[in-house]
């Protein structure tokens, strides 16, 4: 007689166990590894978009003129000096930026940056060897989409006195040339800026400028979102709480916009957030994650 080989009961238990163990534990394990990759693609994604915030936010501070710094609690908010901004209230980081683009152009500069003090100089313009406003004019269109030119920009003097309240035109339009900031039109000669608002009769003019055609603002709204604002002109009245800026969405879903600045040296912090979901069917959210990224700007 053949004898035919089974399992015996207390092999079947073992077995049966064995499999309970390895069903509770692999599904975990299985459960935690997906997990962790959520993490490690929700942390990458937030780091990447983080960074990138940062470093677009500061390319643009970095060719500010420092004095025009301000802080605001909210759009309309009163115009602060930024070593006097503290505290989270403060939403909106807002300045004067020179016009680098122009400055640097693909030959020479459109502007030299210099003006000639020469008293033989007829008065009410400005000369400023190896400037050319018809080249100024035409590369401001360009990057304003044909809404700006040379006659909405203004100068900036290395070394003049200014007042954050009333210099750069945060409360309103400069009604003067005594200000930090002079508006300009341009005369017919491409190396001479005239007033646009007065007269320079008066005003003190230093041997260096430079020339601005825009502010810039970053708002971090009620929305979680990182907006930019460009291509308006405080000099001449304009303002981001009455619409007169462009806007583009930096990045979504940002916790917190902080700044603050030691001298002329500034430090930014961008945190976003995401909820992390489990990815069934109930789509049950089963964590929270944040970044933080600085930078700071000289």
């Amino acid at each position: 007689m053949r004898k035919r080989w089974a399992f015996t009961m207390i092999e079947l238990i073992f077995v049966i166990v064995v499999m309970g163990i390895i069903g509770k534990f692999g599904a975990e394990f299985l459960a935690q590894a997906y997990r962790s990759f959520i993490f490690s693609s929700v942390n990458n994604s937030l780091l990447s978009k983080s960074a990138s915030a940062v470093e677009f936010i500061g390319s643009r501070l970095q060719y500010r003129i420092k004095d025009s710094m301000i802080a605001r609690a909210g759009k309309a908010g009163t115009a602060t000096g930024i070593g006097s901004a503290s505290g989270t209230a403060f939403t909106v980081l807002e300045w004067v930026s020179t016009d680098i683009d122009g400055y640097r152009s693909t030959t020479v500069p459109n502007w030299s940056g210099i003006a000639d003090l020469d008293p033989g100089q007829a008065l009410g313009v400005i000369e400023s060897p190896a400037t050319n406003t018809g080249a100024i004019n035409a590369l401001i269109s360009t990057l304003s989409y044909g809404d700006t030119g040379v006659n909405d920009a203004a100068l900036y003097f290395i070394g003049s006195n200014s007042d954050i309240t009333t210099g750069y035109g945060w409360n309103g339009a400069l009604a003067d040339q005594t200000g930090a900031m002079h508006p300009i039109n341009t005369t017919g000669v491409a190396t001479q800026f005239a007033p646009a608002v007065g007269t320079f009769t008066g005003v003190d003019i230093y041997e260096y400028y430079k020339l601005a055609w825009t502010a810039y603002a970053i708002e971090h709204d009620a929305n979680g979102d990182l907006i930019l604002h460009y291509d308006y002109q405080p000099w001449n009245g304009d303002s981001i709480a009455a619409g007169d800026s462009k806007t583009a969405i930096i990045m979504e879903d940002v916790s917190t916009f902080q700044f603050m600045a030691i001298g002329s040296i500034i430090k930014i912090q961008v945190c976003t957030q995401s909820d992390i979901i489990d990815g069934d069917s109930n789509e049950d959210v089963i964590g929270g994650y944040s970044l933080c990224k600085e930078k700071t700007i000289f």
